[in-house]
């Protein structure tokens, strides 16, 4: 088969398995076809501690991957970690040849492909590349640079606020906006929060709604000095919490990265909003622009005049009576 792309499609669309959840690991699928040319094993990674898609696959093609070819979303790790490396599975299995589309940039599991090669493994990289980029694009992001990637979500009013007057918390956004927030929040390792709004609102910070991932919740963090009382909801048995003291924002970010977070959903209040944006730790906003106009209130950034930064919108949508705005930032270096 001198076209691999229908079948890294394939293997792409399974890294995406509802089962495959976002985290400390990247999202693999991988196609093991035999010598004949015919698909005979499947697999994707369910998530760190679990097989790796290639060893998955291996399993469910038996004796038929000997002289056969893996193909895979992402090159093949070669080092030892919770699991053995798949390039060795891959090898022992008698594979021949291993097409991969994204390599991997780490330096512990990257160089996968050399590793086969000596093998005398036949090696073709770069299948559908772009794509495979894509399902991993915030993991990848966060690896190269060493502290998870950050999206910040806020709902707002027309007139940018997010309160009503004196601060009277009002329901912005609508059912099919809150739904999306629920799902952002079920697709990240921590929701990051100050102690301000902790002590304004009591948010539980969970996620309803939509299923979780096998992962479970996401960790709860609270930043700031101030004392959160023993009967808040963000203290409660629901989902893992993390208070962190101090107000630095990168300290906040390598401290979660060194735990396994590969990304950040940021439901702070203008103070730390205003603190990850001054100091360009914050990837992707999503705005929820509810239809309303408050008239007074606090806004989503005061005393934040402008970005030193072009934002890029990557995406608009009407949310029911909402309107979901996407944008990126220039992402700064590690």
């Amino acid at each position: 088969m001198s076209n691999w792309n229908a079948v890294m499609a394939e293997a792409i669309d399974l890294a995406q398995h509802p089962g495959a959840p976002r985290g400390e690991n990247p999202r693999v699928g991988c196609v093991i076809v035999d010598a004949d040319g015919d698909v005979v094993g499947r697999g994707w990674h369910g998530g760190a501690g679990t097989d790796h898609a290639e060893v998955v696959a291996l399993g469910d093609a038996g004796s038929r991957a000997r002289g056969g070819t893996a193909v895979v979303s992402l090159e093949p790790c070669r080092h030892t970690g919770r699991t053995p490396p798949c390039t060795g599975a891959l090898i022992d299995a008698g594979v021949v040849r291993v097409v991969f589309a994204q390599s991997d940039p780490t330096s512990t599991a990257g160089g996968g492909a050399d590793v086969l090669r000596e093998a005398g493994v036949d090696v073709v990289s770069g299948v559908l590349e772009h794509q495979a980029q894509e399902v991993n694009r915030e993991w990848t992001i966060a690896v190269q640079r060493g502290y998870p990637y950050v999206t910040a979500k806020c709902a707002v009013s027309l007139d940018g606020r997010v309160a009503g007057a004196e601060g009277r918390r009002v329901q912005l956004t609508g059912s099919v906006a809150n739904i999306y927030a629920h799902a952002l929040r079920a697709r990240v390792g921590a929701i990051v929060v100050g102690s301000g709004t902790v002590l304004a609102d009591d948010p539980q910070l969970t996620v309803r709604h939509v299923p979780l991932l096998p992962a479970g919740a996401p960790v709860r963090v609270v930043v700031g000095n101030r004392e959160i009382p023993a009967d808040r909801k963000i203290l409660d048995a629901t989902a893992p919490t993390k208070i962190m003291r101090g107000h630095e924002p990168r300290d906040t970010l390598d401290s979660l990265f060194d735990d396994g977070v590969r990304d950040v959903l940021l439901e702070s209040g203008p103070t730390v909003l205003g603190a990850f944006l001054r100091e360009g730790l914050v990837d992707e906003l999503v705005w929820l622009v509810a239809g309303t106009w408050l008239g007074s209130g606090p806004r989503a950034l005061p005393g934040l005049d402008r970005l030193d930064a072009k934002v890029e919108i990557m995406e608009t949508q009407a949310l029911g009576e909402d309107v979901l705005v996407r944008a990126t930032l220039p992402r700064k270096a590690a």
